[in-house]
């Protein structure tokens, strides 16, 4: 057995016997879940019904946004709660999926014990205080970790789970083009022969309202290009997600290799960074952009970050989108020179 599998089968078998005779279990996902949150915790859901022979609930906090996720919800009837709805104390057995204790980007109460996580982020020294702890950051998807586990424990993986895991480790890497690992690359293969096409269509054609596109007008119209980096400012959203789909759409842009957006939700300030150099490592880049003005993290290519409070009408919101710029600007060397915008006016 190759060490990866030998390792998912180490850690699924220590997962399953841990929940035996512990009460309820609660798995938690980061805010705002995107599609490898909810397939990482769909699957472990499923192996733990199988395995243990026990029910859990899925918890998060903020809202899933994007058309293709809630989508993705409702095909695959994943039933989740808000965290802020639940009594805490009734939970035995807390997991996180595809985020990690204290790295601000999840609403768990940071008092509260979390027994085990399964992520492929950097590992935070908190998480080394949890149980069981399987944090591979070499892995472009924590679905293919939960995929891994699956296959370990022999559990049959039907149409339906086999094509949430395929779509998550997909939109993950963006289909095998961005951070993904030799074990990523075999599940995206395995399963995309057991994924139901039908479903995956009705995911990324889902059907978007106008709003979704005057979104893309204003990060258009507010993007301010400085060289290799361009930023945009959303302003207040309703929607987190957005911010790093309009960072992705960008960085199409030639001449460009860094993406800074930046928008407002739930008076916090929610930045995403995307880049296609591989000379920095762009969760470090922004945690360094952010310093102690709040939390960040991430991979090589993208990160997130979150500002808490971020009070004030738009004026503080564009303050905020300058030092921000100042910042990024400096931490990668490059003088600090006048923003170029991209709309080019036609005359009319």
């Amino acid at each position: 057995m190759p060490a990866e599998l030998e390792r998912s089968r180490k850690f699924s078998k220590e997962v399953i016997e841990y929940m035996l005779g512990k009460g309820k279990v609660l798995i938690v996902t980061h805010d705002n879940p995107d599609p490898d949150a909810l397939a990482a915790a769909f699957a472990l859901r499923h192996l733990i019904e199988v395995k243990a022979h026990k029910q859990a609930v899925i918890a998060y906090s903020g809202v899933v946004g994007r058309v293709e996720n809630r989508e993705l919800i409702k095909i695959f009837n994943i039933i989740t709660s808000r965290l802020e709805d639940l009594d805490l104390d009734e939970y035995g057995v807390v997991c996180m999926v595809d985020t990690q204790p204290g790295t601000g980007n999840n609403s768990f109460p940071r008092d509260r014990d979390v027994h085990i996580v399964v992520d492929h982020h950097s590992l935070r020294e908190q998480t080394k205080l949890c149980r069981i702890y399987d944090v591979r950051d070499e892995y472009g998807a924590a679905a293919t970790i939960l995929y891994e586990y699956l296959l370990c424990q022999e559990v049959y993986v039907a149409t339906k789970l086999a094509t949430i895991l395929y779509y998550a480790i997909k939109s993950e890497t963006q289909d095998l083009g961005r951070e993904w690992g030799p074990a990523d690359r075999t599940a995206y293969l395995n399963l995309l022969q057991l994924s139901n096409n039908r479903l995956l269509f009705r995911i990324t054609q889902a059907k978007v309202p106008a709003e979704y596109f005057t979104l893309f007008n204003r990060a258009i119209e507010n993007a301010r290009q400085y060289g290799s980096v361009l930023v945009f400012n959303l302003f207040d959203i309703n929607t987190p997600e957005t911010i790093a789909e309009m960072a992705d759409f960008l960085l199409r842009m030639e001449g460009v290799d860094f993406v800074l957006g930046i928008g407002r939700h739930d008076e916090s300030a929610v930045l995403s960074l995307r880049t296609t150099s591989h000379e920095v490592i762009a969760g470090d880049l922004l945690r360094t952009v952010i310093g102690d003005l709040g939390t960040a993290g991430g991979h090589a290519m993208t990160a997130g970050a979150q500002v808490k409070p971020m009070r004030g009408n738009g004026n503080l919101l564009y303050e905020f989108e300058q030092t921000m710029t100042k910042r990024l600007l400096k931490a990668l060397d490059l003088p600090n020179c006048k923003g170029k915008g991209l709309v080019i006016e036609s005359g009319r």
